[in-house]
């Protein structure tokens, strides 16, 4: 079962330092992360703070379509023999990510499973509710190596939208600036939505960088390549959003191909137009052999219930899980066709490669 639960803020630092305790000292910890802003801003604070700590960590950033549980990462993760694991913005499903490690899942996303013996710090349910960069800086806290890292919990907050009074916010929007953030989580966010997907020039911005006006200047070469990546995006978007939207009941879909991670923002964008409809943005090109899809409502629906009541039999965890009013999902094309005639469109049917 899943250990030590922290319940609000004061818990979180206090739940890490055990789970730490916990690890191999002999042996340096992984840190396993996503690739959004969110999750690239948790990967630093942690890796910084272990590093002040005088635990330095190896990285593992998920790439286009990886999924942390599955039998491939878990083969690579236990090559590497980790004296611990730290996942974090990756969700929290069924089972161990590597059996026999000790392992911390920091995370804010609805779980869709118990997962194994993990450590669990999870904001998930909290009002308001903290992303994994912010829960990822009350471990710092509990470290004691916090200082000058709060931009970093910031990124994750804005990257996320997340809604409330966050102190932490605050007083990085004051220390550094409300411009200067946004345009760093543009930039950080760019590179993980481009058909290469390497957000590796992301996280060594964040690791390096002492705030958001550092990293958005342009001194390191790093930037210049965030730009390009953010350029590619642009022009994906702007194609993805001149599709028309088909409507059936409440629920609007949008169906191209592109080899960017646009459908998240093009569903987000739709939105806003059709504040009565459950948008489906649907990209069959992102990556072969797969239909993926975000889902997004202005409706006050539970997409994940929404998800978990017309799923596939052949969905897997990569379908259905994030948060109740955006999430999406990866089918493969009989799966996917399988669903389009679960929620009333039959004819968007792929080729079942």
């Amino acid at each position: 079962m899943p250990r030590c639960r922290p319940q609000n803020p004061s818990d979180v630092g206090p739940a890490f330092r055990a789970a730490l305790d916990g690890f191999d000292p002999d042996r340096p910890a992984l840190i396993l992360g996503h690739f959004d802003a969110d999750g690239l801003a948790a990967t630093a604070i942690l890796a910084r703070a272990l590093d002040r700590a005088g635990r330095p960590a190896e990285i593992r950033i998920t790439g286009k379509g990886e999924n942390p549980w599955s039998l491939a990462m878990g083969r690579e993760l236990q090559a590497r023999q980790p004296g611990g694991l730290i996942a974090t913005d990756l969700g929290i499903r069924e089972g161990d990510i590597l059996p026999g490690v000790p392992t911390v899942l920091v995370d804010h996303h609805v779980p869709s499973g118990t997962p194994g013996g993990a450590v669990v710090i999870s904001g998930n349910g909290w009002v308001p509710e903290p992303t994994s960069a912010l829960l990822a800086f009350w471990c710092a806290e509990g470290l004691g190596q916090a200082e000058g890292l709060s931009w970093l919990a910031a990124l994750g907050l804005i990257g996320d939208m997340a809604t409330g009074d966050f102190p932490e916010l605050a007083e990085a929007q004051a220390r550094y600036g409300k411009t200067a953030l946004r345009e760093a989580v543009a930039l950080v966010n760019a590179p993980r939505r481009t058909a290469a997907a390497d957000a590796g020039p992301a996280l060594e911005l964040l690791l390096k960088c002492d705030g958001p006006k550092e990293l958005v200047k342009g001194d390191h070469p790093e930037t210049a390549l965030l730009r390009e990546a953010r350029a590619e995006v642009a022009a994906e978007l702007d194609r993805a959003r001149r599709t028309a939207p088909k409507v059936r009941g409440d629920i609007a879909l949008i169906r191209f191909a592109s080899p960017c991670q646009v459908h998240p923002l093009v569903a987000q964008a739709w939105r806003g137009r059709l504040k009565n409809k459950i948008v489906l943005a649907t990209n069959t090109g992102y990556r072969p052999g797969w239909v993926h899809f975000a889902a997004r409502t202005a409706t006050g629906t539970d997409l994940i219930r929404f998800l978990a009541d017309h799923r596939p039999p052949g969905a897997g965890t990569e379908y259905g899980s994030g948060h109740v009013q955006a999430t999406g999902g990866a089918l493969r094309p009989a799966d996917w066709n399988d669903f389009a005639a679960r929620i009333g469109f039959p004819e968007e049917q792929v080729p079942d490669a």
